[in-house]
């Protein structure tokens, strides 16, 4: 059985493949036949997206399709350096695998592992071990291996996160929380002073603050902030819609009724949507 649906998957990929070299041979598609690994990466980065999007609104039929686009854009990037004789896209699965096995010891080995904190130093000491094999230049801080194109928010995530791991973190969270509160201090005082560097500079400490607060949480600052404008735009569009039917515009509406627009708004949205990021 397990033999079979091996076959069948490399049969997909396979399928994939043949799709993507077609649309990028002689009588091909002209967009798909000007890529580069560059441009590619930017239509994988909106599929991961909507991928996300997916997996958020709990749609199990979405997500397959969803998945599917981004295996897509990773077969094709795969194909774009088999053409240049770099590796194809099975030494990428190979690797991958091979990867995955030597990192997780405790499963595939006789290796004792009793505590997350101990599986995450396994892990990094690993990593640490490969680049040294390989012959790489060697780390000289815990964060060298964070990219640097990660978005702002997701990489002061992660970089706190390593920091944490050394050993430089809070001792509660109502450490992280106080810190919280006086970066706000700082940024309603710059905003008093009114000189926009120092206001741009403490509004970022603000950010990178809670996003240690959200790590305190056990949360992803990332996720959190995308539900919470996912629910904003429901109510928003929710809000144009009924101001629409009325022949009105925002401008034409007092605070006051705006506010009682905007409530009217949030319960329509939660009851039709419930905990589905409404």
């Amino acid at each position: 059985m397990g033999e079979t649906k091996n076959c069948t998957t490399e049969k997909s990929i396979e399928t994939l493949l043949e799709i993507i070299r077609t649309l990028r041979g002689e009588n091909g598609c002209p967009w798909d036949k000007k890529q580069t690994p560059e441009t590619m990466w930017k239509c994988l980065a909106e599929e991961v997206y909507e991928l996300l999007d997916a997996i958020e609104a709990q749609e199990p039929s979405d997500v397959c399709d969803e998945m599917g686009d981004v295996l897509f854009q990773l077969v094709f990037i795969g194909e774009l350096y088999r053409e240049k004789g770099a590796f194809d896209i099975s030494e990428v699965i190979s690797r991958s695998a091979e990867k995955m096995i030597r990192r997780h010891p405790h499963v595939y080995k006789n290796v004792n592992i009793n505590t997350e904190e101990d599986l995450l130093k396994c892990w990094e000491d690993i990593k640490r071990q490969e680049k040294e094999d390989a012959g790489k230049k060697q780390l000289i801080s815990v964060l060298d291996s964070i990219p640097s194109n990660m978005s702002s928010f997701l990489r002061s995530y992660k970089i706190s996160e390593k920091a944490a791991r050394s050993g430089f973190d809070w001792d509660d969270t109502d450490g992280v929380l106080k810190k919280a509160e006086e970066e706000w201090k700082e940024f309603t005082d710059a905003l008093a002073g009114g000189n926009k560097d120092e206001i741009a500079t403490e509004f970022g400490d603000i950010l990178f603050t809670l996003s240690n607060v959200a790590r305190f949480a056990g949360i992803h600052p990332e996720t959190a902030l995308a539900k919470s404008t996912d629910k904003f735009e429901k109510r928003f569009r929710f809000m144009e819609k009924e101001l629409s039917e009325r022949n009105v515009t925002l401008k034409d509406l007092t605070r006051q009724e705006i506010d009682k627009l905007w409530d009217k708004c949030k319960k329509e949205v939660q009851k039709k949507y419930g905990n589905k990021k409404g």
